[in-house]
């Protein structure tokens, strides 16, 4: 079921002939919006921009970005000059943010035909190019026949994203970084959260989708740069490769598979990791008959107070970092 958060445009909306669940008029501030649907379960949200206060500071809108799903919003602009703007759409796009239309025929299409990033990535305007990276080949990645990227002088950008919730993508971002330290230049930075704080550890940056493409030409010095990606979109579209992170406990499970099965089918061909893991072999093989998926690796619980951890070196060797050490 849909929801409407509508102000100027309450009328347009009302045209519209789609089911609506829940439906509130006004102008609210980007906190009470989120109040009211952070925990509440719809499948997407038409948001008229004027039902924002301060809708023309794009800083406003990315509040909203931060907290909520924003592939799950379809943002109704206005007329105004600054809705319109280039640069405003620009930002739009750099925060995550690809549905947005001015008219109900648009949001009708993007009902249907949800935009990627890709759609919209001719809007976007970023001060700088990221540096496109270089790569040659290393064979075996994940027991396949697929090519490993390694790095030739280049930044090798790595996305890790939670699937289940909670499922550790910060924390194994430390634990990679500590272990890459020790042989590449790498750094490690989070989107639009403030875990990283609790490590301790200078070549940790927390940054925002907005800012994450300047940050990463700032750094294009680096071998490596890790990006624990949250919720962003930008930010994975950003990266050269994107690990997904599973939980593979029965509730974190059945917590993801209440979004539908669409999750799963989102996910094959990509680089799914299951962390936290205690399943063995055969379980991960049932695992993947049941899923669909194809698990490139099977994570066990780690100590991240240890060093030279052999887990997370062997996901590294097969990721082609060559010079990581692993037992034999």
């Amino acid at each position: 079921m849909n929801v409407i958060v509508s102000n100027k445009y309450q009328s347009m909306l009302e045209t519209l002939g789609i089911d609506v669940i829940k439906s509130i008029n006004g102008e609210f501030e980007p906190e009470e919006i989120i109040k009211t649907f952070d925990n509440f379960y719809f499948q997407r949200m038409i948001l008229d921009v004027t039902a924002i206060k301060g809708y023309t500071d794009i800083k406003n809108i990315q509040k909203l970005s931060i907290a909520l799903d924003m592939n799950k919003i379809i943002l109704l602009l206005d007329d105004s000059p600054e809705c319109n703007a280039p640069e405003y759409l620009s930002k739009l796009v750099s925060i995550g943010i690809y549905n947005f239309t001015k008219n109900t025929d648009g949001i009708m299409y993007l009902l249907n035909n949800p935009n990627t990033y890709r759609d919209v990535a001719h809007i976007q305007q970023l001060e700088n190019q990221v540096q496109v990276v270089e790569r040659v080949v290393e064979k075996n990645v994940f027991g396949g026949g697929e090519s490993a990227p390694v790095t030739t002088g280049k930044t090798r950008i790595i996305g890790i994203k939670n699937v289940t919730r909670e499922a550790g993508s910060s924390t194994l971002v430390y634990m990679m970084k500590k272990e890459l330290a020790r042989n590449y230049k790498v750094l490690a930075i989070e989107v639009d959260k403030r875990d990283f704080m609790f490590f301790n550890d200078k070549e940790m940056l927390t940054t925002t989708s907005m800012e994450l493409g300047n940050i990463i030409v700032k750094n294009n010095n680096q071998e490596v740069i890790l990006v624990d990606v949250n919720g962003s979109s930008n930010a994975e579209s950003l990266c050269d490769e994107v690990l997904y992170l599973i939980e593979p406990s029965t509730i974190k499970l059945n917590k993801m598979m209440l979004s539908g099965s669409k999750v799963l089918n989102d996910l094959v061909d990509k680089k799914v990791i299951l962390n936290k893991s205690l399943l063995s072999e055969s379980d991960v093989k049932d695992f993947e008959s049941e899923s669909g998926l194809k698990i490139a690796f099977n994570m066990p619980p780690l100590n991240d107070h240890e060093n030279n951890i052999e887990s997370i070196n062997k996901l590294l060797r097969l990721l082609g970092f060559s010079r990581q050490e692993v037992a034999e």
